[in-house]
């Protein structure tokens, strides 16, 4: 059994969580729901996130199970929550007692100040890399979609948690298991753009929306 742990904050960007959680409860679907997975936050109650989705968490600080995986997600509110003692402190205490921790986007910033990416190689969004650089104790690879470092992974932005989280169980369960959810969520990246080419024909006629 795997137990996952979603961080959640104000101003989290929401598919930084909501991509990792549909790879990780899909993957507890195809092992028949061995494992669990839940939302954390600070508090009780709705999570306003980065663009307006509110969620609500399964545990606070105080009363979630204990973790296998650590995921801290990035967004706008990770510049306020850098500055938050109690949030800092549950991400060093739990990414301590995690078998793995994980990062994506902007979360890279929380582990950095939280201790886990400290003298690590992190990933980051595209535009944070220099200021995340720029912090002492920590080297942004800037070209790799995600970057392991011991039982630190961390991620570029917003969808690239997919790929990361893909690795992860694929790392834990095998990676038939890991290509089975790839599959069964039909997250194929290549090609990543045709907007700008004609789509095939829908079958009876017409042709699919190209935006």
């Amino acid at each position: 059994m795997t137990a996952y742990g979603l961080l959640l904050f104000e101003g989290a960007e929401e598919l930084d969580f909501v991509g990792p959680w549909e790879v990780f409860t899909s993957s507890a679907m195809i092992r028949e729901q061995q494992d669990t997975t839940v939302l954390i936050a600070e508090r009780p109650g709705p999570v306003r996130c980065n663009k307006g989705m509110r969620v609500l968490p399964d545990h606070t600080f105080d009363d979630h199970p204990p973790l296998d995986v650590l995921l801290v997600p990035g967004g706008n509110g990770t510049r306020t929550e850098v500055s938050n003692p109690v949030l800092v402190e549950w991400i060093r205490t739990t990414s301590a007692q995690a078998t793995w921790t994980t990062g994506v986007c902007t979360g890279a910033l929380l582990l950095h100040e939280a201790g886990p990416a400290r003298g690590r190689r992190v990933a980051t969004h595209h535009a944070f890399e220099d200021t995340l650089q720029a912090r002492e104790d920590i080297t942004v690879v800037r070209d790799a979609r995600y970057v392991v470092d011991g039982h630190l992974v961390t991620s570029q932005g917003v969808s690239a948690g997919i790929d990361m989280c893909l690795w992860l169980i694929g790392r834990l369960h095998g990676r038939d298991h890991a290509r089975a959810v790839r599959r069964y969520i039909q997250y194929e990246p290549a090609p990543p753009y045709l907007a700008d080419e004609p789509q095939p024909a829908a079958e009876g006629g017409g042709t699919w929306p190209t935006s």
